[in-house]
């Protein structure tokens, strides 16, 4: 069993949720719950790939850990990191609206 691919996917969940709370400047929870919320949805979009046949971790599994699957842990990851970002940034502002 590799742990590279998930190693890569919640790095670049880090990397996606920093850039999309970038994107939208009023979602930001900090750079380190921006982190922290990348970090977590890079695992989940990672795994949702995988689960779909489509991520690195079903690749490693198969026997191999080439290019394609390194590519889709970075995109799984960062795409998943920038979603989770952006739920909790736009719950926490509209949640600060109400209050």
């Amino acid at each position: 069993m590799s742990f590279l691919p998930l190693i890569i996917q919640l790095a670049s969940g880090a990397l996606g949720g920093n850039a999309a709370a970038k994107l939208l400047k009023g979602s930001s929870l900090g750079t380190i719950g921006n982190s922290i919320a990348g970090i977590a949805g890079g695992g989940i979009g990672g795994q949702v790939l995988s689960m779909l046949g489509m991520g690195a971790t079903a690749a490693a599994a198969g026997g191999g850990l080439g290019v394609s699957s390194i590519l889709s842990s970075v995109l799984g990851g960062g795409i998943g990191g920038g979603i989770v970002m952006a739920v909790i940034g736009m719950v926490k502002k509209a949640m600060a609206k109400k209050a």
